[in-house]
């Protein structure tokens, strides 16, 4: 019985997958941005960054302030010598060049450079018409079939059109085509809804 149920979710998957191939003329909506990049060429460098994501800060030749830190639930990073930065909403080379400056701006260090890494960004999460919904952890390339695939395929009741994504800073839902080429971001809230017969 387990077997079946496992086969028919991997079967809706491949089935979503071929779908999605096969309409080349598929294109997706992330609001005001209707030419963003496919989930193959997503930049990390463009991700905002968000309370949860842990990153690893390097001050060159400065080891004392080189390690691991996560933004609190407020936005903010402290860090040794700079204090508390407001880092959400950030991304990664624009931190960069904030600790920079905030490094040099109390005469502890001349010329610093700086480099920020992600070492675990926060999770995404999937719920409705999935086997198995909850929270998952984000890797790059991540997209809207992978993301299900993840979360053990869809249920038989599941849309085959179309999923509702929460993107972190948005308060609302927005509708986005069932297809492979929709990226998934860290903090998404992924909808998959019940289609109707």
């Amino acid at each position: 019985m387990k077997v079946g149920k496992i086969l028919g979710g991997v079967l809706s998957v491949f089935l979503f997958l071929a779908q999605g191939a096969c309409d080349s003329s598929s294109v997706f909506n992330l609001g005001a941005a209707d030419d963003a990049p496919s989930s193959q060429g997503v930049n990390l460098n463009a991700i905002k960054l968000q309370a949860g994501d842990k990153l690893k800060v390097t001050v060159f030749g400065e080891d004392k302030l080189t390690g691991e830190y996560e933004i609190d639930p407020g936005g903010s990073l402290s860090l040794p010598l700079a204090g508390t930065v407001q880092a959400a909403g950030l991304t990664k080379p624009e931190l960069e060049q904030l600790l920079s400056k905030k490094f040099a701006s109390g005469n502890y260090l001349k010329n610093p450079k700086v480099t920020v890494d992600i070492a675990t960004f926060r999770p995404f999460y999937i719920l409705g018409e999935v086997e198995k919904p909850g929270e998952y952890p984000f890797r790059s390339g991540l997209n809207l079939m992978s993301a299900i695939a993840v979360a053990g395929g869809s249920t038989y009741r599941a849309s085959r059109s179309y999923v509702m994504i929460q993107r972190a800073g948005e308060a609302s839902f927005t509708e986005y085509k069932m297809s492979p080429t929709v990226p998934v971001y860290p903090g998404d809230l992924i909808k998959v809804p019940e289609r109707y017969f």
